[in-house]
């Protein structure tokens, strides 16, 4: 059976089963406690703990997950995985434990013909929670199942949450016996690799802290409802399925494989080593596929990282097997044709995927030869020193600075004749991972306890949002707290929070900045400094009581800033128009990475795998944008159904999850938005939109900057200003401004470059000086000095050259120093007869360096090097003249 008709089959039995379908969520959700979406309750997760009102009692998703703690196990084992779907029903104070039992069972038995998956019955085993005699009796009355094939388990293996605060429960998993060719009888306490877990059902009822029950820590309350999240690996399902020997060999994962035996000439299944390289392979691209589908760009923190991480060990793995060439590309493909019956958004947005990924592999390959670079140079001093061992500190170095992976230098290093010091590289990686879980938990944002939010909600329901209609309103106060405690009043002075039964504020979303204003009742007034909504639904007005003292239940007036909602909306508008100009010119490949709509002005992030824009790109994109102005569009807002929104053609950001209703920003056919911000009513009231900038914001990732109405205006005329002064001061007309200041530059340069040319002149003019006053050291004439005043460090190689040649056909050594900014630099040069008595520059060095407090090397001819303590030179003078009599 293939995996798109393991899929099919699910959603088609829980739909018959009562429940509404659900599309998966973008693997990027608004939690600050999850890098990408783990398991499939993540997007149900406000409905488990209360926070807003479930749409339908019960639901079926297939999501999309991607979990990356055992990343460096990826390939080694074929359980392992970071990209994996899961398919799951849930249930929302509906059906509980008989019902999450009766529906799995059904479906994993029922043969093949009736719409099942034909699992044999005989070969299912479960494991329930240690004391959750309720489900074991469950198992036994509705599936049959003997004693002999339920077993209880602990909280590791038999409670389930996020693993970060939020919701949990005890769990019961389905398990398939694979037969005694896969290991020990015994069921899945004996061996889990013959019985395989297909189906994990979690009971879900406890509120965990930061400590899991599944450690033996009490929960640290109930959920308001009893409910069922469960998770069934859909990639499992399909190997069992298929009768393939794990996942990487299913239908839409061995493609993959294919592939890349195709690309390297090596065959899967032949070699141990070749076969991990082949499944990280597999694994990774359709990892990074999905998770740049859902609008990440690599980079060196969080998500990026990961991405970054994911893609660069697909290169290092295909290197490993042989291929030189360009790949990510073609691995991209194979995903894209794979995987897009269930995900069509991976081919509509394929040109941004695949120019993303392709401009981080050729970044990489690039480091990968600066670190070749540095390789050479660790083997080349390890060999000098008569050393065996490549030390761990600059395989670490190698890694960890210029990103080259550790199984490239142990190759490498072995086709040396080196090993590495794994000991002290394990060493440095650990020290890493200390700092990084360190600064991880002093960054983290702990669980937020949103209970008191929660009672508002659910007491007084969600706000009622006035703001596309009006700036003000007449409200009443359902909630006041101070310091995250529910107080019944704030006098003056005192920084509060206020919730209300309607308000016309905006909160900060979608890159828009918060409302402010005031809040004024019969004897007192708030100052709204922001607002927020830290529960979907409602909004919390921040601030401070100016006057009088607020209290709960009084009746308001709420007055938005109308100036700084007028010039913020101007600017969101303004972004929609930037976006569309910058999506004309450059292509779909440039999708909205980020942005921040202030007053008055715009930032706007994009993604452009094709590095920087052009400046007339630039000029171009700001002169259509002011012609969408002056034509004066009218700028209509409505709600529609998602499938309408995306008949119109209408724009969704990666990342963005949205509703079965959307509301649309449309300005004709040059810009169509899914957006929830404030705009303009016609694009003429944007008065002026001026381009500032653009530049490089991480890998793959621009970002252009903007000023939008007055603050435009008032920019074009500083501008101006300047552009005559400078005319002014160049007695020239402002079109002739960049050749005059052009010629200028130009003649500033050639004068700085006779100096420096006077300057070297002189430098060596003292060369003569120097050799003539060579000191013979039995037959070896040494010149050691401090170079004359005005010799720099950069001189110092020149300078020793031209005193070394006039030293002409005797043996000499020439040994310089300077001191600069408090610090030495010293350079060593040895001509030809010297060499061929045995004197090297590099292995001089080491004899006088400490004397100055620094250490340098190089080659027999020439070495150089530097130190700290310019009071030791003539002590060093003295250690090169004892090193050089025999």
């Amino acid at each position: 059976m293939q995996t798109h008709e393991i899929v099919r089959r699910f959603t088609a039995h829980f739909e018959k089963h009562g429940h509404t379908s659900v599309p998966s969520a973008s693997l990027i959700l608004e939690d600050p406690q999850l890098l990408f979406v783990n398991a499939g309750m993540v997007q149900f997760k406000p409905y488990f703990l209360g926070e807003v009102p479930p749409p339908y009692p019960r639901a079926t998703s297939i999501q999309k997950c991607v979990r990356t703690p055992d990343i460096d196990e990826v390939g080694k084992t074929t359980r392992h995985a970071t990209f994996f779907q899961m398919a799951g029903n849930f249930s929302f104070g509906d059906y509980f434990k008989r019902g999450a039992i009766e529906f799995a069972w059904t479906l994993i038995t029922n043969s093949q013909g009736d719409g099942g998956y034909g699992f044999d019955p005989e070969r299912i085993w479960v494991t329930v929670f240690n004391d959750d005699d309720e489900a074991i009796g469950l198992w036994r009355e509705i599936a049959g199942l003997p004693e002999e094939r339920i077993q209880r388990r602990g909280g590791d293996d038999n409670y389930w949450d996020m693993g970060v605060p939020g919701p949990g429960g005890p769990c019961s998993e389905i398990y398939y016996d694979r037969g005694p060719e896969f290991g020990a009888e015994g069921g899945p306490e004996a061996d889990e690799d013959r019985y395989l877990e297909i189906w994990n059902l979690v009971f879900m009822q406890d509120e965990r802290g930061e400590l899991s029950p599944k450690k033996g820590h009490p929960p640290i309350g109930t959920l308001p409802h009893k409910n069922i999240d469960t998770g069934m690996g859909v990639e499992r399902v399909a190997f069992l399925l298929q009768g393939v020997d794990n996942v990487y060999e299913t239908d839409l994962v061995r493609p993959v494989i294919a592939k890349a035996e195709e690309l390297s000439g090596r065959t899967y299944g032949r070699n141990t080593e070749d076969d991990v390289r082949f499944r990280v392979i597999a694994d990774h691209a359709r990892s990074s596929v999905m998770i740049v589908g859902d609008g990440v760009t690599p980079g060196n923190e969080g998500r990026g990282y990961v991405l970054r991480r994911l893609l660069r060990r697909i290169v290092r793995s295909a290197r490993l097997l042989g291929v030189t060439g360009p790949c990510l590309g073609e691995f991209a493909t194979v995903v894209r044709d794979a995987m897009s019956a269930t995900y069509p958004e991976l081919a509509a947005d394929f040109e941004r995927i695949s120019a993303v990924i392709r401009a981080e592999e050729e970044t990489f390959r690039a480091t990968l030869t600066a670190g070749e670079k540095i390789f050479d140079t660790a083997v080349d001093e390890a060999k000098r020193s008569g050393r065996s061992t490549l030390p761990g500190d600059q395989a670490f170095a190698l890694h960890d600075t210029y990103g080259f992976p550790i199984d490239l230098t142990l190759e490498m290093a072995e086709e040396a004749g080196l090993v590495v010091d794994r000991e002290r590289f394990t060493a440095l990686m650990d020290e890493q991972r200390t700092r990084a879980k360190a600064d991880a938990a002093e960054r983290k944002v702990g669980f937020v306890d949103v209970s008191v939010y929660r009672a508002v909600l659910d007491t007084h329901g969600v706000t009622d949002f006035l703001g596309y209609q009006t700036l003000t309103s007449e409200s009443r106060v359902v909630g006041l707290l101070r310091d995250g405690q529910t107080v019944p009043a704030a006098e003056e002075g005192e920084r509060v929070e206020v919730l209300l039964d309607r308000t016309p504020f905006y909160a900060e979303a979608g890159g828009q900045q918060a409302d402010t204003g005031v809040l004024r009742g019969a004897s007192f007034e708030v100052r709204v400094d922001d607002v927020q909504s830290p529960v979907a639904g409602l909004r919390v007005h921040r601030g401070v009581v100016t006057a009088g003292t607020v209290t709960l239940d009084a009746e308001i007036v709420t007055e938005v800033d109308r100036a700084r909602r007028a010039a913020v909306s101007r600017a969101h508008t303004a972004t929609h128009l930037v976006h569309a100009g910058v999506r004309g010119a450059l292509g779909s490949a440039a999708a909205q990475a980020g942005s921040l709509n202030a007053p008055g002005r715009l930032r706007f992030d994009f993604t452009s795998p094709t590095g920087a824009v052009p400046a007339a790109a630039l000029v171009e994109i700001e002169e259509e944008v002011n012609s969408v102005l002056q034509e004066d569009r009218e700028i209509q807002t409505y709600e529609t159904s998602l499938d309408s929104a995306r008949k119109l053609g209408a724009m969704m950001l990666f990342g963005e999850k949205y509703g079965d209703s959307v509301r649309v920003v449309d300005m004709g056919d040059y810009s169509r938005e899914l957006c929830g911000g404030t705009h303009v009513g016609r694009t003429g009231e944007l008065g002026l939109v001026r381009v500032l900038s653009e530049a490089s914001i991480g890998s793959g990732v621009r970002r252009v900057e903007a000023l939008v109405g007055l603050d435009a205006f008032k920019h074009a005329t500083t501008e101006h200003l300047l552009v005559n002064q400078l005319a002014d001061q160049l007695k020239a007309r402002p079109e002739e401004l960049p050749d005059r200041i052009g010629s200028l530059v130009e003649r500033l340069r050639t004068a700085e470059r006779d100096l420096e040319k006077h300057r070297a002149d002189a430098v060596l003019a003292s060369g003569a000086s120097l050799a003539d006053a060579a000191e013979d050291l039995d037959g070896t004439a040494l010149v050691a000095v401090t170079a004359p005043d005005g010799v720099t460090g950069n001189d110092l190689r020149t300078l020793a050259a031209d005193v070394r040649g006039k030293l002409g056909d005797r043996p000499g050594v020439v040994a310089l120093f300077a001191v600069e900014d408090g610090k030495v630099s010293f350079v060593v040069a040895t001509t030809k007869a010297a060499r061929d008595n045995g004197i090297a520059a590099g292995k001089l060095i080491p004899e006088f360096a400490a004397a100055v407090g620094g250490r340098g090397g190089g080659k027999p001819d020439l070495a150089q090097g530097g130190g700290t303590d310019p009071a030791g030179i003539d002590a060093a003078i003295q250690k090169l003249r004892s090193a050089l009599r025999p």
